[in-house]
């Protein structure tokens, strides 16, 4: 018998096989808006790159009803109280009056 160890063989790096089918990455460049909502969305949308086209709806459903919202808010503006006017416009102005 012999006392030496055998050495491990090299291993070959196998290539996973090219599945067209397969989720890949569209690497579209997301700028960010500024507005943290909308910014929120964009990284979002990211998540459909791994996942299978029948995957994409939820995302985009998820994604359109975050941006609608943002949307909604900007329109819920506090209302501002309108100025009473400072005279009816119905009735002349009292100098109208006491012409001589």
């Amino acid at each position: 018998m012999s006392d030496a160890v055998p050495e491990p063989s090299p291993e070959v790096a196998v290539e996973p096989e090219h599945d067209p089918a397969a989720p890949a990455p569209l690497h579209v460049p997301r700028t960010p808006t500024g507005n943290a909502e909308v910014d929120a969305g964009l990284e979002r949308l990211g998540d459909a790159d791994h996942l299978a086209t029948d995957g994409h709806l939820e995302v985009y459903e998820d994604v359109h009803r975050g941006l609608r919202d943002a949307l909604t808010a900007l329109d819920a503006r506090p209302e501002t109280p309108v100025p009473s006017p400072s005279y009816d416009k119905r009735a002349p102005s009292p100098s109208y009056g006491t012409r001589s």
